[in-house]
């Protein structure tokens, strides 16, 4: 989409200096970014694993093949267009590390905190039509999520720091949960994927 280049040079001011953050000290740098893709659209992760910092871009491993299938069955784009066409964003942008289960730590309410300011200033500067949050702990961000039961499937108008858009919630991706391959999840997930690629801030493809 066509964007003026004074916005433009702001976004990629802005990701130059998030891919630069030292903010939280628990984190694992370098911050992952998607790039400064200027899109309506914008996906909202949870935060980056082990291989997401060391490959240099967001859901870069397992989840991130789940994910981008997810779209490529639904309407054809492919990931490297996917990543072309929309702003890939996260809860947090460093990997949070290991738990003590050895599995990765959950970002504490500090560093969700700290790191909300570059979604803040993405949403500002990008205004987005459409937000995708993948996860609970993304979706819990803009709305309450007792149960993915409720608003998976479903799009709904919501205001954060004064700006109106449309979300539509996916599931996140990741092996670990079977969620999204056992009913109802399944066909939650499909409806959510055709709210999505059905939404006017869509890319087409030519």
């Amino acid at each position: 989409m066509a964007r003026p280049s004074a916005s433009q040079r702001q976004l990629d001011e802005h990701v130059t200096r998030l891919r630069g953050c030292t903010l939280c000290p628990k984190m694992y740098r370098p911050a992952v970014s998607g790039g400064p893709v200027w899109s309506r659209v914008i996906t909202v992760g949870q935060a980056p694993g082990t291989k997401e910092p060391v490959l240099g871009r967001p859901f870069a491993w397992t989840a991130g093949k789940t994910l981008f299938g997810w779209f490529e069955r639904a309407c054809g784009i492919t990931e490297a267009e996917f990543r072309a066409s929309i702003y890939m964003s996260a809860v947090c942008r460093c990997f949070p590390g290991k738990n003590a289960a050895g599995g990765d730590r959950v970002p504490d309410a500090q560093e969700i905190a700290t790191c909300s300011t570059w979604l803040e200033a993405e949403i500002a500067l990008l205004r987005p039509t459409l937000v995708i949050p993948i996860g609970k702990l993304a979706i819990e961000q803009f709305i309450a999520s007792d149960k993915l039961t409720e608003i998976i499937g479903k799009q709904q108008q919501v205001t954060y720091h004064g700006h109106r858009f449309d979300l539509v919630p996916l599931p996140h991706p990741s092996g670990a949960s079977p969620w999204h391959r056992m009913e109802p999840g399944r066909t939650l997930l499909g409806q959510a994927l055709d709210l999505i690629i059905r939404h006017p801030a869509w890319p087409r493809k030519v």
